[in-house]
């Protein structure tokens, strides 16, 4: 009896101590992004003629929009490993409507393959940019992607999507990128950057 009580001791403290090993190893993969998204180069952005600036990462590709209500819209080139073998989209516009509603609707742009509820992979935060509240959502699973309103939607799995609302004031300014996981998640802390750039122009 004690040597099978001495055994569950060194099995649970062994698996205290794994559980700990990979939680450090995670903490220190987090930090080494931070800090290489912070070391990158970046150029100046404006936005609304120059009423807003933010720091633009020289690792994306600014490209025409594809539509007139897109102010900027950028490639983000796609991840060594991503199985969805395609470049991220970013898009900047300046629009209306209920802030809910619209985190409502890029919720329903996704599904899930084990048929749970998208609410369940969404993330809603509330953080602060400048003296503006800026509402940064996380959406993860299978996309609908329309290449207009009206066309059918094409299903990309295992995509993700970070997005901001940015209350400035005078308007609303939707920052949306999405694309494979992959994708998504090695520019994670250069979209946060970007998003904390935000800013009114002096």
């Amino acid at each position: 009896m004690k040597s099978r009580f001495l055994f569950t001791v060194v099995c649970s403290f062994a698996f205290a101590t794994l559980f700990s090993l990979v939680g450090l190893v995670q903490a220190q993969e987090t930090e080494t992004k931070q800090e290489t998204a912070e070391q990158e180069e970046v150029e100046a952005l404006e936005l609304a003629g120059g009423d807003f600036k933010l720091q633009f990462p020289t690792a994306w590709n600014k490209v025409e929009a594809k539509s007139s209500m897109i102010e900027v819209e950028v490639k983000v080139p796609m991840a060594d490993g991503d199985d969805s073998e395609r470049d991220g989209r970013l898009t900047i516009m300046a629009a209306g409507g209920s802030i809910d509603a619209n985190i409502e609707r890029w919720k329903g742009q996704f599904s899930q393959p084990d048929g749970s509820a998208t609410s369940e992979k969404t993330k809603v935060e509330e953080i602060e940019v400048d003296g503006m509240k800026a509402h940064m959502v996380d959406i993860s699973g299978t996309y609908g992607e329309r290449a207009r309103m009206t066309a059918p939607p094409t299903m990309r799995e295992d995509y993700r999507m970070l997005a901001a609302i940015i209350e400035t004031g005078t308007q609303q300014y939707f920052i949306k990128f999405y694309g494979g996981s992959t994708t998504v998640e090695a520019n994670e802390e250069r979209f946060k950057n970007f998003i904390k750039s935000f800013a009114k122009s002096d």
